[in-house]
């Protein structure tokens, strides 16, 4: 009998093989919990003069099964935060990405191949209110869970914190930072304020001190710099090293009006609390015209959380009015009416409002 049906013979027909081949993998992608990916596996057919070979390597090196993942799956805990936030689709695709990178790297690892050595420093760029600080969190999360980071934990700064009063002043807070972000990820919002003053301002201290950091505790610590696209755009131009220094940049698009209705709809369940249709309808107008009327792209999640912390503080108000000598039925102490949602336009003609939600 030729090598070819023997191994036929001891594993069973061609037909068999494959079946076998196809149980495998869907019962292993029921076990696991990473996200849905399909993958297509494609067997061709070979000639006899190869099928001889192919026997003869299958013999020699049998092809090892693919180890299947632990129960505890790292990504499954981030997927389920990631899950909950509305929109930001390409953020949470990105994320994904940088999840693959590192367990591949694992794997190329513990085959025996260069697991390269990656840098994890990121730009954000978003509008406020576009969940950046909340994604730098999950990413630290995510980092610590992949072996990348010891501690996971974020310290987020802004330019006062960096800066001094007085020559070497900033230097030594920048690096007292950076010690206290090491073994997690160093947050810096509204980044591009530290270069607004020009050459001598302590800013331009606390950017070079930055760099430093970066190349002395290399792999220690994970910086990531945020703020508005434009002005982003703009302070990475005034230092030609910088752009390089992050290969991970991420774009946070603004949400649309259905997408803040959804997420006032979200906090408002959280607290135990449900808009009326009326309440909605009310809360939607407002935002388009807040929508229109901003002179900067509006996309404030933090702005529709303060109008839901507000009307619930008028729903406590009208409740005690009405309820003087009683107390209100569950449905009523739930409900957010239209005329508990008290409304004030926000949007000016001149510069940015600082009620952003990061």
């Amino acid at each position: 009998m030729s090598m070819q049906g023997q191994l036929l013979a001891a594993t069973g027909s061609k037909g068999q093989v494959i079946e076998r081949m196809n149980d495998q993998i869907a019962s292993g992608a029921k076990s696991g919990t990473r996200p849905s990916r399909q993958i297509n596996v494609v067997l061709r057919s070979h000639d006899s003069s190869s099928s001889g070979a192919a026997a003869h390597i299958a013999d020699q090196e049998p092809l090892a099964a693919v180890k299947p993942l632990p129960p505890g799956d790292h990504y499954a805990d981030i997927q389920k935060e990631l899950d909950v936030m509305v929109g930001l689709d390409n953020v949470k695709s990105l994320v994904y990405e940088i999840y693959a990178m590192l367990q591949i790297a694992q794997m190329r690892s513990e085959a025996g191949l260069n697991g390269g050595a990656h840098v994890y420093h990121m730009i954000f760029k978003g509008n406020p209110g576009t969940g950046k600080t909340t994604i730098a969190r999950i990413v630290a999360k995510l980092l610590q869970k992949m072996g990348v980071l010891s501690k996971g934990h974020l310290i987020e700064v802004e330019r006062a914190d960096l800066v001094g009063e007085y020559i070497g002043h900033t230097a030594q807070k920048t690096r007292d930072l950076v010690r206290k972000a090491v073994g997690g990820v160093l947050f810096v919002d509204e980044a591009y304020s530290l270069a607004r003053g020009g050459e001598k301002d302590f800013g331009k201290e606390a950017i070079d001190t930055l760099v430093k950091a970066m190349e002395d505790m290399r792999n220690q610590f994970v910086l990531i710099l945020a703020g508005y696209p434009a002005e982003i755009e703009h302070f990475l131009m005034t230092n030609p090293g910088l752009p390089s220094r992050f290969p991970i940049q991420i774009d946070f698009p603004d949400y649309t009006v259905d997408q803040l209705i959804q997420i006032a709809e979200l906090m408002a369940r959280d607290r135990d609390y449900s808009l009326l249709p009326q309440t909605v309808f009310k809360m939607r107008q407002h935002l388009m015209q807040e929508k229109h009327m901003s002179v900067f792209s509006f996309s404030n999640a933090r702005y529709v959380r303060n109008m839901i912390e507000k009307s619930i503080r008028h729903q406590a108000v009208r409740l005690l009015s009405q309820y003087a000598n009683s107390s209100p039925g569950k449905q009523e102490l739930m409900a957010i009416r239209p005329e508990d949602v008290k409304l004030e336009m926000q949007s000016t003609s001149g510069g940015r409002r600082e009620n952003g939600y990061t």
